[in-house]
């Protein structure tokens, strides 16, 4: 039987089969300029390896330099004046490993436009990246070093940050930064409409091994993204095999496709290039991969060599190269110094490194510093040297800006306006809308409010949610974001106005990665959607990544965080139907506190009437992440005047009295969870009533909305002597009570699913509540025995 592809929208090119030798779009003037070009680019790889100690990564720069080269210089419309410009085509290294070849490929541009056309370049030079800020190749942003200092270096990081200029994300992680990158495409394609800017990725075939990876390659392909160029760097090295894919009948050691089938298979249109070092294949295929109207995403493929003509190729050369000022460095140079001579010797800078003292080090580090600054001090001599390719390459740059200026784009007509959901939440946060409003004795999910409090923030921006769940929009509520809106999944071709997303099947990691892009972008605000067991886990990297992006972009820019969205649904005891795989009180851990301050919030509402109040609370403070997490069951909506419980409205301090008691407590209960605190609201709570015991109850609605209070208030309401006196209960794990009960007796005493140290079993949720201890009956005895032992000291 043979197996052969279905039909495809996409097309397959190989640009090998279309040129003959010697052909090809470039003059030949063109193509030595482009030739120098790449020889001054190889030459500041090789001088950041040796120059920096640990310094990254050198083969796969190298390799992908020569078809980045014709991305810059020829395909890309874009302004280098503007690193900000909203309009302008996107170029992101989802291969955040190379990221010594961006800073090197930036500070060439940089020298090229001031030496062929000054004006070019931003009048800020916190816009630029100069020759001068490669002194900050991974350094922190608190090195002493005099040069560092003296030229204001920027402190650039080991992976892309948006703290560059032109970077929009920060990558490298595992796969995360494909999948972000096409969100930077979809949210592009959201906003400008069919002429919407080009998203250029750059990525080797060992970053297409990740499982998100082909998560979010099938999304585009499905989607019909088209403004989407995954530019492939097969190089077939990674850090451990050279042989990462199969070819020519051989198999791999990791995978066995080759990269033309994977894209393809995902349908993919792919150019393929067979020899990734002939500048005229590498145009001639960026120029037919412009040229395609199939409407779906294109991979150019092309075959390298890592490490090429740098001394050390293929694995060797993956994390790896030359020591300090060794013989094939000053090899690998040697075409553009003409010999040894050309450059200083760090040898004596080295000996001080390795000495033991601080000062030492410093003057060490220092002495290095002035080797490369002497180096970088000839690349600079070598451009002004070529000053005929320097214009010309300049003159390049000017032509992306004007091409970029004839397309004149304006957001499509009926784009979504992120401002107003910005708006109406800090507005709006203190008093729940009318629409939103419940009726106490009424029955709801907290997960259909949050789908019903997103659905009314997406309806007043006009459609800036665009919400993805792996096969659980119905399940987890989310479909109701988008009730307001055409129905299906969105396709840019097909179906552009719908706000629904189809993002691989059941793929928690490629929702993450690619709704983060789309929430960097800028102009909308990606939601996901899944059981809290694994949107948690499985989203974090990407979440993390996208919060070190955007303070990193705040950091130079000013401008608050954007924001993403994780529904981390069916959440806590009460998915208990599901077993301990899906009913994981773990899940809050993985995300509470676990971000620095401000970029991210969780979310832990017990009671529908506060869903509305969390989510504009959070929205308003523009946190890079929101996580809510929310149950499955249907709860009541309760009389809380009636039962004498705080307002809703009070949940917006994140901590806050749920009850207060009639005369001095006898004992300070911390509850979080909704679970946990509909069995101590409506069976524990008579119980102690009974009993005659009096409780001060809080509730811990959000530990980072509370952390955002001033110090002050925060100790107001919670103060430190009533933490130390406190006893909690959780439907999550007990660290998550470790900043409300301080005291080692209380934390003794606390009650949470792991009490009794097993995973609990399956069935009814109040079933495994009481198997966990945490039914109402259950909690009132504890509290009273803590009661008893407390009178007892």
């Amino acid at each position: 039987m043979a197996v052969a592809f279905g039909p495809r929208r996409a097309t397959c090119v190989d640009i090998g089969e279309t040129l003959r030798p010697g052909e090809g779009p470039l003059s030949a003037g063109e193509l030595a300029h482009f030739e120098t070009l790449d020889l001054v680019y190889r030459a500041l790889c090789a001088l950041l390896y040796n120059y920096v100690p640990t310094s990254g990564h050198p083969g796969g720069s190298i390799s992908s330099g020569r078809f980045v080269e014709g991305i810059v210089y020829d395909a890309l419309e874009y302004d280098v004046g503007d690193p900000d410009r909203p309009d302008a085509d996107v170029i992101s290294y989802a291969a955040g490993h190379k990221a010594m070849g961006l800073y090197a490929m930036w500070a060439l541009r940089d020298e090229i436009a001031a030496v062929g056309a000054p004006g070019l370049l931003p009048a800020d030079e916190s816009r630029r990246l100069r020759l001068e800020d490669l002194l900050g190749f991974r350094r922190n942003p608190i090195t002493a070093t005099p040069l560092f200092r003296r030229f204001r270096a920027k402190a650039l990081d080991g992976h892309p940050t948006p703290a560059t200029p032109f970077v929009k994300l920060s990558t490298g992680a595992s796969g995360v930064g494909v999948a972000s990158s096409i969100g930077l495409a979809v949210g592009a394609r959201d906003h400008w409409g069919k002429d919407a800017p080009r998203v250029h990725l750059v990525e080797g075939e060992g970053g297409l091994t990740p499982g998100r990876v082909a998560e979010a390659l099938a999304a585009a392909g499905t989607a019909s993204l088209g403004n989407v160029v995954l530019h492939l760097d097969w190089n077939q090295a990674s850090i451990d095999s050279d042989r990462v894919c199969r070819e020519d009948g051989a198999p791999g050691d990791y995978v066995q496709w080759d990269p033309r089938e994977l894209f393809y298979l995902h349908d993919w249109n792919v150019v393929f290039v067979p020899d990734g070092r002939d500048f005229q294949q590498i145009i001639a295929a960026q120029r037919a991969a412009a040229a395609l109207e199939t409407g779906q995403p294109t991979a150019i493929v092309y075959r390298t060599m890592k490490g090429w003509r740098y001394g050390v190729e293929g694995k060797a050369s993956h994390g790896a190269g030359h020591k300090l000022c060794a013989d094939g460095f000053y090899a690998a140079l040697e075409e553009l110094t003409g010999g040894e001579a050309a450059l200083p010797t760090c040898e004596a800078g080295e000996q001080r490194c390795v000495t033991a003292g601080r000062e030492d080090r410093l003057r060490g580090d220092s002495v290095r510093e002035e080797c490369f600054w002497a180096a970088l001090q000839v690349v600079r001599g070598r451009v002004a040297a070529e000053r005929p390719a320097a214009e010309a390459l300049a003159a390049r740059l000017l032509a992306a800006r004007e091409r970029l200026d004839r397309r004149a784009r304006t957001p499509r007509t009926g784009a979504p306006k992120v401002e107003a959901a910005y708006a109406l939440a800090a507005s709006s946060a203190a008093t729940i809308p009318d629409e939103l409003r419940l009726t106490p004795g009424s029955s709801t999910t907290l997960r259909g409010e949050l789908g019903r409090a997103l659905g009314y923030l997406n309806h007043a921006s006009g459609g800036a949610f665009l919400t993805a769940a792996a096969d659980l929009l119905g399940s987890t509520s989310v479909n109701a974001i988008a009730a307001d809106f055409p129905a299906g999944f969105w396709n840019a071709g097909s179906n552009p106005e719908a706000r629904l997303l189809s993002i691989g099947g059941i793929c928690e990691d490629a929702i993450a990665g690619v709704l983060s892009g789309i929430s960097s972008y800028g102009h909308a605000i990606g939601v996901g959607s899944s059981y809290g067991a694994f949107m948690a886990p499985l989203g974090h990297i990407a979440g993390r990544l996208h919060c070190i992006g955007a303070q990193a972009r705040q950091a130079v820019s000013g401008e608050p965080y954007k924001p993403l969205f994780f529904v981390c649904a069916h959440a806590g005891l009460k998915t208990g139907e599901d077993g301990p795989t899906h009913a994981d009180p773990q899940a809050l851990q993985l995300l509470e506190e676990d971000f620095p301050r401000g970029t991210a919030v969780s979310l832990t509402p017990w009671e529908p009437q506060e869903i509305w109040v969390l989510v504009a609370t959070a929205l308003a403070k523009r946190p890079a992440l929101i996580s809510v997490f929310v149950t499955r069951p249907t709860e009541r909506v309760l009389d809380r005047q009636g039962l004498g419980l705080a307002p809703a409205e009070a949940a917006a301090s994140g901590v806050y009295v749920l009850r207060e008691p009639a005369g001095e407590p006898d004992v300070i209960v911390v509850l979080q969870e909704s679970a946990v605190t509909y069995a101590f609201v409506e069976e524990a709570l008579p119980l102690l009533e009974k009993e005659g015991v009096e409780a001060l109850v809080y509730y811990v609605a959000s530990a980072e909305l509370f952390d955002l209070l001033p110090a002050d208030e925060q100790e107001a309401i919670f103060p430190e002597a009533r933490r130390a006196a406190a006893i909690g209960i959780t439907g999550f794990t007990l660290p998550t009570l470790y900043r409300w009960v301080t005291s080692a007796a209380g934390r003794a005493a606390s009650l949470h699913p792991y009490r009794k140290g097993h995973y609990l079993g399956s069935g009814p949720g109040e079933m495994v509540l009481a198997e966990a201890g945490l039914d109402g009956a259950s909690q009132a005895r504890a509290i009273m025995d803590y009661v008893a032992a407390s009178a007892r000291k």
